[in-house]
């Protein structure tokens, strides 16, 4: 129990924390505006207390006929006893009058403690010329230092200014009494600046609770664990933008760490696919030479049928290099210039030597005259090979049968290859395209490439912004489309 309290201390007072730093600031910004408004009440207080305590003593002051306060002070100045009712009328100050010479009058007790401070002839005279039920007032001292409140009021009898009666007392009780108002709201502060910890602390931590929860949710994900998103819908609209910004950083991230493990997967397949592949016809050749270094090469036989199988792996090596190297430069995206040309006549111009690889098997070709495109000639036949060749492989030599056909229209123009082969199962048909992937896993055809034609294919149609698609039935055949965007009134394009 000791340690989980230290714990929430800690938590708490943490200077670092974001809870810590909105309760500390919240509660400065309320300590500085509650000094602000202790200042601004304490200046008003004074000014209240003392204008009342003015008010006070001009209504006592007026109270009194003005030619007594003539008689008094002449009284006075003749030696004769004062007036007691002063005493009761004014405590605890000092009273005399200021004729319109500016002389003062004592009118209290010689004996009296407090005496009243004599002022400049000036404030006299400015006294004497002001509206006498204005409040005047004035903060000096006497002759022993003693700070007092003077009150002036002009005595007018007859339409004809008299004097003035001063009143002068301590302002000592006035700011003992400001002191304890003082006091009491800084007491009163302090409380409000408690209450106001105590009451902000659990409304701040129920308020921060969603952001928790995003911390808590972030500390859970990890790069095998990108599938776990943050609510939407927390009710505080910083933090649902915050979780959506979150949400759509770890969506990009799942994207960037499944497309990388792809990668190195493709890439895995890859480097596998191409040493099986590299490794049959150099396994092959090396079997060859050892069997003319044990004493083949001296048989002529021997010797030509060991030379010709040679000749026959060093091509198909020869043609996978070629092939690797295509799809390298294909991946760096090499510049190829399309131009308009007639679709139907590339087709003719290689049927010749289509009808020659497809040896006894059934051609037919389909052209539709004036089918024009964006191409490049010598990668679009590239294309035609390949696929025919596909088509060749896929069909039986003799009843084998393929069709090429070329037709354009609104959508642009259309190159189909189709054959009656045995058909590809619908599980392969996304992998076609796959660089090293075949249908036949095993292999061991004694037709077929290194499953790299399709995917120069796919290179080259991708190079010509066109669209790549096949379709199979198993027992029946295979037709490969390619669909070409459709030819503008440009005369070249640059890629």
């Amino acid at each position: 129990m000791k340690l989980n309290f230290r714990s929430w201390i800690g938590r708490l007072i943490a200077p670092n924390s974001l809870r810590f730093q909105l309760l500390a600031r919240s509660l400065l910004i309320l300590l500085a505006l509650l000094v602000l408004i202790g200042a601004f009440q304490y200046v008003l207080m004074k000014e209240f207390i003392y204008a009342n305590r003015v008010q006070n003593i001009k209504s006592q002051i007026m109270t009194t006929p003005p030619p007594f306060w003539v008689r008094w002070a002449e009284l006075q100045r003749n030696g004769t006893q004062r007036d007691p009712s002063l005493y009761f009328r004014f405590p605890d100050s000092a009273v005399a009058f200021v004729n319109s010479e500016g002389k003062l009058t004592e009118l209290t007790d010689d004996g009296f403690r407090l005496k009243s401070p004599q002022l400049s002839p000036e404030t006299y005279a400015e006294v004497l010329q002001e509206n006498p039920q204005k409040i005047d007032y004035r903060i000096a001292k006497d002759a022993d230092g003693v700070q007092m409140l003077v009150v002036l009021q002009p005595i007018n009898d007859r339409n004809r200014t008299q004097g003035i009666v001063q009143v002068s007392s301590s302002i000592a009780p006035l700011e003992q009494l400001l002191t304890q108002e003082l006091w009491i709201y800084i007491i009163l502060s302090l409380l409000a600046l408690v209450i106001g910890w105590a009451g902000f602390s659990p409304v701040l931590r129920r308020t921060l609770v969603p952001l928790n929860r995003i911390v808590g949710t972030m500390e859970r994900i990890n790069a095998g664990n990108m599938n776990e998103r943050l609510p939407e819908s927390q009710k505080q609209l910083e933090i649902d933008r915050l979780s959506a910004s979150f949400n759509g950083m770890l969506e990009r991230l799942e994207v960037s760490f499944e497309a990388e493990k792809e990668a190195k997967e493709q890439m895995r397949r890859f480097v596998a696919d191409a040493s099986h592949e590299l490794r049959t016809p150099l396994t092959s050749i090396h079997g060859f030479l050892e069997v003319l270094l044990r004493g083949a090469a001296s048989n002529p036989e021997q010797l030509e049928k060991a030379l010709r199988s040679m000749h026959s792996e060093s091509e198909r090596l020869n043609k996978l290099v070629k092939d690797l190297l295509f799809l390298a430069r294909m991946d760096q995206k090499p510049g190829i210039q399309l131009q308009e040309g007639s679709l139907d006549a590339l087709v003719r111009e290689m049927e010749a030597q289509l009808q020659l690889l497809a040896g006894r098997r059934e051609v037919r070709f389909v052209l539709t005259p004036g089918t024009k495109a964006w191409i490049d000639k010598d990668q679009m036949k590239q294309v035609i090979l390949n696929l025919f060749h596909n088509a060749v492989q896929h069909t039986d030599p003799v009843m084998g049968k393929i069709g090429i056909l070329v037709d354009g229209g609104a959508g642009g123009a259309e190159l189909i290859v189709r054959d009656n082969g045995h058909g590809i199962p619908a599980e392969h048909l996304p992998h076609l395209f796959e660089r090293f992937y075949r249908a036949d896993a095993s292999r061991t055809r004694k037709h077929g490439g290194a499953g790299l034609g399709l995917s120069i294919t796919k290179s080259i149609v991708d190079l010509h912004e066109a669209e790549i698609r096949v379709e199979s039935t198993p027992g029946e055949g295979t037709a490969f489309m390619v669909r070409f965007p459709p030819v503008t009134g440009k005369t070249m394009a640059l890629k």
